[in-house]
């Protein structure tokens, strides 16, 4: 699923907006475990709430209003991960007055996780399935050889 830069531009202003709107007023660090990506076919838009599903922000993607419902949810996996990984190497979740960790996570329309996209924890980090491939075999193969000795 490819987007027009000026789509890209969009989502990520409006995921900028709602870590900034989740900062309180006071000096205080606000609780947050989960940060919810809802992404719209039809409308085309994203939706982005906090735990309590307050709509933090919203951006307009024209690309999402005639897309194939069956590839929807993938495509918008692929897009919105890449984009909050590039987000996290610029910086833009740190310094924000939020406990860690907490999850950015993709929804679909009756708000059931379709795929957590990222995890923001200073000790944590998530592994990806390219990373976790053919770990099984090598594990068999480490148990195995030290049974043997």
């Amino acid at each position: 699923m490819e987007l027009e830069k000026q789509s890209q531009q969009a989502i990520v202003a409006a995921l900028t907006q709602a870590l900034q709107s989740l900062a309180p007023a006071d000096e205080q660090t606000t609780v947050v475990t989960d940060i919810y990506l809802q992404p719209t076919m039809g409308v085309g838009g994203l939706y982005v709430f906090d735990d309590d599903d307050n709509e933090l922000a919203h951006a307009i993607v024209p690309e999402w209003d005639n897309v194939v419902p069956e590839d929807f949810y993938i495509g918008a996996e692929t897009l919105l991960r890449t984009l909050l990984e590039q987000m996290q190497s610029n910086g833009d979740f740190e310094n924000l007055p939020i406990l860690k960790p907490y999850s950015l996570v993709l929804v679909d329309e009756e708000r059931e996780t379709v795929a957590e996209l990222l995890l923001v924890d200073d000790e944590t980090m998530m592994l990806s399935d390219g990373l976790l491939k053919g770990l099984d075999e090598e594990l068999d193969s480490f148990l195995k050889q030290l049974l043997e000795e």
